[in-house]
């Protein structure tokens, strides 16, 4: 079956870096687009960035700059590279397989990431 499971999060001081890990089994995942999300306490969840199966990327504007998703077929892993973190990129971060045509949508556990000092 399909596992996403995310590693990497943390507690750091506001101006320091993550790399969040999403590691993937159960499908063919080279094929696949890989998306990060988000979630605050109290606020909707909010896509962070995508990652195509051809490597093309996309971010939210509040991350642009400072984020960077990765993949590595090789080892069925995406990334998620947070520099310059700030106390408002504070959230759970999701790791997420979106549904294609048929095939439904995959979210993993989730990873605790909080910036504070």
């Amino acid at each position: 079956q399909v596992q996403l499971v995310e590693s990497g999060g943390g507690l750091v001081q506001p101006g320091g870096s993550l790399r969040l890990s999403c590691a993937a089994s159960g499908f063919t995942f080279s094929t696949y687009a890989m998306r990060w999300y988000r979630q605050a306490p109290a606020k909707e969840r909010e896509l962070v960035a995508l990652i195509s199966a051809g490597g093309s990327t996309n971010y939210a504007d509040s991350v642009k700059g400072r984020f960077t998703i990765s993949r590595d077929n090789a080892k069925n892993t995406v990334f998620l590279q947070m520099n310059s973190l700030k106390p408002g990129d504070t959230a759970v971060y999701f790791c997420n397989r979106p549904k294609v045509g048929l095939a439904r949508d995959y979210w993993g556990q989730g990873t605790q990431v909080t910036v504070s000092s």
